[in-house]
């Protein structure tokens, strides 16, 4: 029975893979529709400049400060003991669709070249007034790949509306996904605890970056005050006791906006009040750097000819400080390297052996957008499609890079398709 089990899964696997081969076919031929002018979309940004004086690296400094210990027993008294990622996974009740059964829109989300190798679709009622952000996954957490005895992927949403309907909150997907033909999820609210652990509030802010490390996550908070990075220890998950939309302590009990479990910031990392100081858009992290470090990049309009910055943290390697970036004294943490790019208007980006990845995104809604390559020595590359061998062959809405060094494979999503696809596939589709 096992064995017809595994021989079933990998049928299924095989007809995934040439479903997902024929997309990017239909992929490939629209995309030999675009004129010569738009295959030319962006220049190309050449190397990257590093950024070596402390004028140049002072504005990426950010300061820790740690939620106080009173504060956060306070908060799991009220609310009961806090669990791990496993009891959110064994409380999974939705299911992501496998790509076969995405309508042909969600799948025009997808990269045209190279081709995705796994494709999933969120429920449309379940992610409605939503807006997908970033992904992390238990290859980022542990060398080993699994938090555990799970493979784990975290995908993060941004609520949209205004302040009166919960626009604004964030809030996570815990998949469970030890098995890859049938993902299943549960949510989690991300909130901040106040009244010194009496209450919490829900995170504003579009999670654009968030990198799981460790026993860590790190998320953006672009919306949230003066606050960079908010951290969130993956132990520390609380019960939501009550179903309602509102966030916070009520009437007889807890409620996280319709989620079912809260995960309550334990710390946060606060821009300087120097002029310039730059607050990172987007995150990943590099297993590649000695220690392993946390890549950062910001968001600069397409516009005009301002480069954008891409720099690095170093974690932590005190065993008391897991999943903490590397903090000198006062309290800040500071860039172990840092760049400009010429690719402005980019958005997600990886680090891998001293190359960098850039996602760019499209220039209209419904088209595709650019990936490019870049170092300091040699000409940014990019991923290339279509007879006319246009640029704009990547997904046009993807905020994330997150690369599972165990699989070999990146993972990311655009709208309400999440899918991945091998970095070997990227580098061979550079030219």
């Amino acid at each position: 029975m096992k064995q017809r089990g595994r021989h079933r899964r990998r049928k299924r696997g095989q007809a995934l893979r040439a479903f997902l081969a024929g997309t990017a076919l239909a992929l490939t031929a629209a995309a030999t529709m675009i004129s010569t002018s738009q295959a030319t979309v962006a220049a190309n940004p050449g190397t990257l400049k590093p950024l070596t004086s402390a004028a140049e690296t002072a504005p990426l400094r950010l300061r820790e400060s740690l939620v106080p210990q009173r504060a956060l027993d306070r908060l799991s008294s009220e609310m009961g003991r806090p669990v791990g990622v496993s009891a959110v996974l064994d409380s999974a009740d939705r299911s992501l669709r496998d790509a076969i059964e995405c309508t042909a829109g969600e799948r025009a989300a997808l990269p045209v070249e190279p081709t995705a190798t796994a494709a999933y679709c969120w429920d449309t009622a379940d992610t409605r007034s939503w807006r997908a952000g970033a992904v992390t996954t238990s290859g980022d957490a542990d060398d080993d790949g699994r938090w555990g005895a799970n493979r784990v992927i975290l995908s993060a949403w941004s609520r949209t509306g205004t302040a009166a309907d919960g626009g604004g909150l964030a809030r996570v997907a815990f998949v469970d996904a030890n098995d890859l033909d049938q993902l299943t999820y549960s949510w989690v609210l991300l909130a901040v605890p106040v009244d010194d652990g009496r209450d919490f509030r829900g995170l504003v802010s579009q999670v654009s970056g968030m990198v799981w490390y460790q026993n860590k996550l790190l998320v953006t908070a672009s919306g949230d005050g003066g606050d960079a990075l908010y951290v969130y220890d993956m132990d520390r998950v609380q019960r939501a006791t009550v179903d309602s939309a509102a966030v916070g302590r009520v009437r007889g009990g807890w409620s996280a906006h319709g989620a079912q479990w809260v995960l309550p910031a334990v710390g946060s990392y606060r821009l300087t009040d120097q002029a310039g100081a730059t607050r990172p858009d987007y995150l990943s992290l590099d297993r590649s750097t000695a220690p392993d470090s946390l890549v950062a990049s910001e968001w600069i309009s397409g516009a005009g000819d301002t480069g954008a910055r891409m720099w690095r943290y170093d974690f932590s390697a005190d065993p008391r400080r897991s999943g903490l970036l590397a903090t000198a004294t006062g309290g800040y943490a500071r860039a172990a390297e840092a760049y400009v790019t010429k690719a402005s208007g980019s958005g997600p980006v990886l680090s891998r052996d001293s190359q960098w990845y850039l996602g760019r995104a499209a220039r209209a809604e419904g088209d595709h957008g650019t990936l490019w390559r870049q170092n300091a020595s040699n000409p940014a590359k990019a991923t290339r499609c279509g007879t006319d061998e246009t640029r704009s062959c990547w997904s046009g809405e993807a905020e994330s890079l997150s690369y599972w060094e165990q699989t070999g494979d990146v993972w990311s999503q655009s709208g309400r398709v999440l899918f991945a696809l091998p970095l070997a596939s990227i580098d061979r589709s550079l030219k």
